[in-house]
Protein backbone atom coordinates (compact mmCIF):
# COMPACT_ATOMS: atom_id res chain seq x y z
CA UNK A 1 0.00 0.00 0.00
CA UNK A 2 1.20 3.49 -0.85
CA UNK A 3 1.02 5.33 2.49
CA UNK A 4 1.12 8.91 1.24
CA UNK A 5 -2.16 10.66 2.10
CA UNK A 6 -3.56 7.49 3.68
CA UNK A 7 -5.86 8.20 6.63
CA UNK A 8 -4.49 6.38 9.67
CA UNK A 9 -5.83 6.15 13.23
CA UNK A 10 -3.31 5.14 15.91
CA UNK A 11 -4.46 4.41 19.45
CA UNK A 12 -2.00 5.01 22.25
CA UNK A 13 -0.11 7.38 20.00
CA UNK A 14 1.02 9.96 22.54
CA UNK A 15 3.82 7.85 24.03
CA UNK A 16 5.93 4.74 23.66
CA UNK A 17 5.59 2.50 20.60
CA UNK A 18 2.62 4.49 19.31
CA UNK A 19 4.54 7.76 19.27
CA UNK A 20 7.37 6.19 17.27
CA UNK A 21 4.90 4.64 14.83
CA UNK A 22 3.23 8.01 14.27
CA UNK A 23 6.53 9.78 13.63
CA UNK A 24 7.64 7.12 11.14
CA UNK A 25 4.27 7.27 9.34
CA UNK A 26 4.49 11.05 9.20
CA UNK A 27 7.65 10.68 7.15
CA UNK A 28 5.67 8.75 4.53
CA UNK A 29 3.19 11.61 4.10
CA UNK A 30 0.30 9.84 5.82
CA UNK A 31 -2.54 11.71 7.52
CA UNK A 32 -2.76 10.84 11.20
CA UNK A 33 -5.37 10.73 13.94
CA UNK A 34 -3.39 10.19 17.15
CA UNK A 35 -5.38 8.98 20.15
CA UNK A 36 -4.37 9.04 23.79
CA UNK A 37 -5.21 10.29 27.27
CA UNK A 38 -2.64 13.07 27.75
CA UNK A 39 -3.62 16.25 25.92
CA UNK A 40 -0.20 17.89 26.19
CA UNK A 41 1.64 14.86 24.85
CA UNK A 42 -0.91 14.39 22.08
CA UNK A 43 -0.41 17.94 20.87
CA UNK A 44 3.37 17.54 21.00
CA UNK A 45 3.25 14.37 18.90
CA UNK A 46 0.82 15.91 16.42
CA UNK A 47 3.09 18.94 16.00
CA UNK A 48 6.15 16.70 15.58
CA UNK A 49 4.32 14.62 12.96
CA UNK A 50 3.45 17.73 10.94
CA UNK A 51 7.08 18.82 11.10
CA UNK A 52 8.13 15.34 9.92
CA UNK A 53 5.94 15.49 6.82
CA UNK A 54 2.37 14.57 7.74
CA UNK A 55 -0.03 16.80 5.75
CA UNK A 56 -2.55 16.46 8.58
CA UNK A 57 -2.05 15.23 12.14
CA UNK A 58 -4.49 15.67 14.99
CA UNK A 59 -4.28 14.55 18.60
CA UNK A 60 -7.57 13.41 20.12
CA UNK A 61 -8.32 12.57 23.74
CA UNK A 62 -9.85 9.10 24.02
CA UNK A 63 -9.93 6.73 26.99
CA UNK A 64 -10.42 3.17 25.74
CA UNK A 65 -12.16 2.29 28.99
CA UNK A 66 -15.06 4.54 27.89
CA UNK A 67 -17.24 3.03 25.12
CA UNK A 68 -19.01 6.34 24.44
CA UNK A 69 -15.65 8.10 23.99
CA UNK A 70 -14.57 5.40 21.53
CA UNK A 71 -17.71 5.76 19.43
CA UNK A 72 -17.54 9.55 19.49
CA UNK A 73 -13.85 9.70 18.60
CA UNK A 74 -14.16 7.17 15.78
CA UNK A 75 -16.97 9.22 14.25
CA UNK A 76 -14.95 12.41 14.62
CA UNK A 77 -11.94 10.89 12.85
CA UNK A 78 -14.00 9.54 9.94
CA UNK A 79 -15.80 12.87 9.55
CA UNK A 80 -12.58 14.89 9.68
CA UNK A 81 -10.71 12.72 7.17
CA UNK A 82 -13.68 11.74 5.03
CA UNK A 83 -13.03 8.07 5.75
CA UNK A 84 -10.34 5.81 7.16
CA UNK A 85 -7.73 3.58 5.49
CA UNK A 86 -5.74 2.07 8.37
CA UNK A 87 -6.45 1.33 12.03
CA UNK A 88 -3.48 0.60 14.29
CA UNK A 89 -4.67 -0.74 17.64
CA UNK A 90 -1.60 -0.01 19.73
CA UNK A 91 -2.84 1.26 23.11
CA UNK A 92 -2.23 -0.95 26.12
CA UNK A 93 -1.42 -0.89 29.81
CA UNK A 94 0.58 -3.21 32.03
CA UNK A 95 -0.08 -4.49 35.55
CA UNK A 96 2.90 -5.11 37.79
CA UNK A 97 3.92 -8.74 37.52
CA UNK A 98 2.85 -11.02 40.35
CA UNK A 99 0.35 -13.68 41.36
CA UNK A 100 -3.29 -12.99 40.54
CA UNK A 101 -4.21 -12.17 44.14
CA UNK A 102 -1.65 -9.34 44.19
CA UNK A 103 -3.34 -7.52 41.30
CA UNK A 104 -5.80 -4.91 42.56
CA UNK A 105 -9.37 -5.42 41.27
CA UNK A 106 -9.43 -1.94 39.72
CA UNK A 107 -6.15 -2.69 37.88
CA UNK A 108 -7.57 -5.99 36.65
CA UNK A 109 -10.61 -4.22 35.22
CA UNK A 110 -8.61 -1.37 33.68
CA UNK A 111 -6.22 -3.82 31.98
CA UNK A 112 -9.04 -5.83 30.43
CA UNK A 113 -10.97 -2.75 29.33
CA UNK A 114 -7.96 -1.02 27.79
CA UNK A 115 -6.13 -3.94 26.23
CA UNK A 116 -9.03 -6.06 25.02
CA UNK A 117 -12.53 -4.59 25.28
CA UNK A 118 -11.51 -1.12 24.11
CA UNK A 119 -9.54 -2.53 21.20
CA UNK A 120 -12.52 -4.55 20.04
CA UNK A 121 -14.87 -1.59 20.43
CA UNK A 122 -12.56 0.71 18.45
CA UNK A 123 -12.36 -1.88 15.69
CA UNK A 124 -16.15 -2.27 15.72
CA UNK A 125 -16.61 1.50 15.48
CA UNK A 126 -14.22 1.97 12.55
CA UNK A 127 -14.83 -1.22 10.54
CA UNK A 128 -17.62 0.22 8.34
CA UNK A 129 -15.37 3.09 7.24
CA UNK A 130 -12.48 0.71 6.56
CA UNK A 131 -14.72 -1.55 4.47
CA UNK A 132 -15.62 1.43 2.26
CA UNK A 133 -12.14 1.20 0.71
CA UNK A 134 -10.81 -1.16 -1.93
CA UNK A 135 -7.75 -1.58 0.29
CA UNK A 136 -7.62 -1.12 4.07
CA UNK A 137 -5.65 -2.48 7.02
CA UNK A 138 -6.21 -3.30 10.69
CA UNK A 139 -2.95 -3.92 12.53
CA UNK A 140 -3.10 -4.98 16.17
CA UNK A 141 0.05 -4.36 18.22
CA UNK A 142 -0.39 -7.32 20.54
CA UNK A 143 2.77 -8.42 22.42
CA UNK A 144 4.75 -11.59 22.87
CA UNK A 145 2.39 -12.21 25.79
CA UNK A 146 -0.29 -13.05 23.24
CA UNK A 147 1.75 -16.09 22.25
CA UNK A 148 3.74 -17.12 25.34
CA UNK A 149 2.38 -17.56 28.88
CA UNK A 150 4.77 -16.08 31.44
CA UNK A 151 4.53 -16.26 35.23
CA UNK A 152 3.10 -13.20 36.96
CA UNK A 153 1.25 -11.89 33.90
CA UNK A 154 -2.12 -13.59 34.35
CA UNK A 155 -4.43 -10.68 33.53
CA UNK A 156 -2.15 -9.00 31.00
CA UNK A 157 -1.60 -12.32 29.19
CA UNK A 158 -5.32 -13.07 29.23
CA UNK A 159 -5.99 -9.80 27.41
CA UNK A 160 -3.25 -10.44 24.88
CA UNK A 161 -4.34 -14.01 24.18
CA UNK A 162 -7.81 -12.52 23.67
CA UNK A 163 -6.49 -9.99 21.17
CA UNK A 164 -4.64 -12.73 19.33
CA UNK A 165 -7.85 -14.75 19.01
CA UNK A 166 -9.79 -11.67 17.99
CA UNK A 167 -7.17 -10.89 15.34
CA UNK A 168 -7.25 -14.38 13.88
CA UNK A 169 -11.06 -14.52 13.67
CA UNK A 170 -11.28 -10.98 12.27
CA UNK A 171 -8.75 -11.97 9.61
CA UNK A 172 -10.99 -14.88 8.60
CA UNK A 173 -14.16 -12.77 8.73
CA UNK A 174 -12.68 -10.06 6.50
CA UNK A 175 -11.31 -12.44 3.89
CA UNK A 176 -12.87 -11.43 0.61
CA UNK A 177 -13.23 -7.79 1.63
CA UNK A 178 -10.62 -5.11 1.07
CA UNK A 179 -9.63 -5.18 4.77
CA UNK A 180 -6.39 -6.96 5.62
CA UNK A 181 -5.83 -7.88 9.27
CA UNK A 182 -2.54 -8.55 11.04
CA UNK A 183 -0.98 -8.92 14.47
CA UNK A 184 2.41 -7.74 15.74
CA UNK A 185 3.79 -9.89 18.58
CA UNK A 186 6.76 -7.98 19.95
CA UNK A 187 9.02 -8.76 22.87
CA UNK A 188 9.40 -6.32 25.77
CA UNK A 189 9.95 -2.84 24.44
CA UNK A 190 11.96 0.07 25.83
CA UNK A 191 9.07 2.36 26.74
CA UNK A 192 7.75 3.77 30.01
CA UNK A 193 5.00 1.13 30.35
CA UNK A 194 6.74 -0.90 33.03
CA UNK A 195 7.87 2.13 35.02
CA UNK A 196 4.29 3.45 35.08
CA UNK A 197 3.28 0.24 36.85
CA UNK A 198 6.09 0.64 39.38
CA UNK A 199 8.23 -2.11 37.86
CA UNK A 200 11.99 -1.79 37.52
CA UNK A 201 13.05 -3.78 34.45
CA UNK A 202 16.59 -3.46 33.00
CA UNK A 203 16.63 -1.71 29.62
CA UNK A 204 19.09 -4.11 28.00
CA UNK A 205 16.39 -6.79 27.62
CA UNK A 206 14.19 -4.54 25.50
CA UNK A 207 13.49 -4.08 21.82
CA UNK A 208 13.75 -0.42 20.80
CA UNK A 209 10.42 1.22 19.82
CA UNK A 210 11.99 2.96 16.85
CA UNK A 211 12.94 -0.42 15.40
CA UNK A 212 9.38 -1.69 15.88
CA UNK A 213 8.05 1.40 14.13
CA UNK A 214 10.26 0.60 11.13
CA UNK A 215 8.73 -2.89 11.02
CA UNK A 216 5.20 -1.46 11.18
CA UNK A 217 5.80 0.92 8.28
CA UNK A 218 7.36 -1.90 6.24
CA UNK A 219 4.37 -4.18 6.84
CA UNK A 220 1.78 -1.51 6.04
CA UNK A 221 3.51 -0.61 2.79
CA UNK A 222 3.43 -4.16 1.36
CA UNK A 223 1.10 -4.84 -1.60
CA UNK A 224 -1.91 -7.11 -0.93
CA UNK A 225 -0.25 -10.12 -2.57
CA UNK A 226 2.61 -9.86 -0.05
CA UNK A 227 0.56 -9.18 3.08
CA UNK A 228 2.46 -10.15 6.25
CA UNK A 229 -0.33 -10.94 8.70
CA UNK A 230 1.66 -12.43 11.60
CA UNK A 231 4.77 -10.57 12.76
CA UNK A 232 6.85 -11.84 15.66
CA UNK A 233 9.73 -9.75 16.94
CA UNK A 234 12.32 -11.03 19.42
CA UNK A 235 15.29 -9.17 20.79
Amino acid sequence: MELRDKRILVTGGSDGIGRHICLKLAGTGARLAILGRDEVRLQAVADACKAAGAPDAVGLMCDLKDPSAIARTASEVVARFGGLDILINNAGIWHKAGPLDTIAPEMLQATVQTNLTGLMQMTHATLPALRDNDEAIILNVVSKSGVVAQAGQSVYTATKYGVRGFTEVLKADEEGTGVRVGGLYQSGTNTGMFAKAGEDVPNHIFTEPDDLADVVVFVLSRPPKLWIHDIRIEL
